[in-house]
């Protein structure tokens, strides 16, 4: 399987904006944090150590600034759990914090904490309800292509604020759900409660191969709908911006991200999910 550099590290290098470069280098390097927890499953960490914008960046740099021997806990007020580290050949850096006791339940609040050398790390995220994926399906925009787009449905509650992201995973190709462009949604913009949108596939930092924003036939895709929090979705919009507009995820436009992370930055996100799979026809 190919090996992909995780979201979060991209934070790494852009915990500051360019204006106030000078003054970043000077400082102590913050902890970055990528975490969830989802109905059903359970927490996931990342967690590296910021790299000075003028450091280069390569696989050998970013394994430098993973940080494996933190004690991460989550509760959910009633239950605690230590999280382990695994190695996961899959990911770079190859280390992820995982629990295996304490399940997300939606409407339930999971604190974190994170301990590290002198360092205390807190959060705190609560698990929206689901909204279930009605339905996922490739789409050709000619019957000859061998590329095409996801169209998914599902129906917004009525009376209900929600926020959305929808993800994709390429079975075989990523060994994460990878949001989609544009796939973080707030319901505000909807003009009815039957939600019919396109999907175009997200973004990976350091590919392997060259990016495109379609999928292609012999794809077998994972796509997740995700309910999540308005911080969760800051983030994600604000993560999202900082490509489009500087163009490279490595170097940030002048807006820094958005987080709830205290005593660190990133996200820690609890999610609803539901999510269907979608077989493309063979490569010819």
């Amino acid at each position: 399987m190919k090996k992909y550099i995780l979201f979060l590290f991209a934070l790494t290098i852009i915990s500051c904006s360019n204006d106030d470069f000078s003054t970043q280098k000077s400082l102590e390097s913050k902890i970055v944090v990528e975490g969830w927890i989802e109905e059903g499953d359970f927490a996931q960490v990342l967690l590296s150590s910021s790299i000075p914008v003028t450091d280069v960046i390569d696989s050998t740099n970013v394994l430098d600034h993973a940080i494996r021997s933190a004690k991460i806990t989550i509760s959910d007020g009633q239950t605690s759990e230590v999280l382990r580290v695994k190695n996961d050949k899959n990911r770079v850096p190859p280390f992820v914090y995982f629990g295996s006791t304490l399940k997300g339940e939606a409407g339930k609040e999971y604190s974190l904490k994170i301990e590290y050398l002198n360092r205390v790390i807190e959060a705190k995220t609560i698990i929206p309800k689901t909204v279930e994926l009605k339905s996922a399906e490739y789409i050709k925009k000619n019957p000859a292509d061998t590329i095409g787009y996801l169209f998914v449905k599902f129906d917004d509650p009525l009376n209900e604020k929600n926020y959305y992201q929808i993800a994709t995973k390429i079975d075989g190709e990523e060994p994460i759900f990878v949001p989609a462009f544009y796939g973080n949604l707030d319901d505000k913009n909807f003009k009815e409660a039957a939600v019919s949108i396109q999907i175009n596939r997200g973004i990976i930092l350091f590919p392997k191969t060259k990016f495109t924003p379609y999928f292609v036939d012999g794809d077998l895709i994972y796509v997740k709908l995700r309910t999540q929090n308005k911080d969760a979705l800051d983030f994600w919009n604000s993560w999202q911006n900082e490509i489009v507009n500087s163009k490279n995820p490595i170097y940030p436009s002048n807006t820094s991200l958005k987080s709830n992370i205290n005593g660190g930055i990133g996200i820690w996100a609890g999610y609803g999910q539901s999510t269907l799979i979608v077989k493309t026809p063979p490569k010819k």
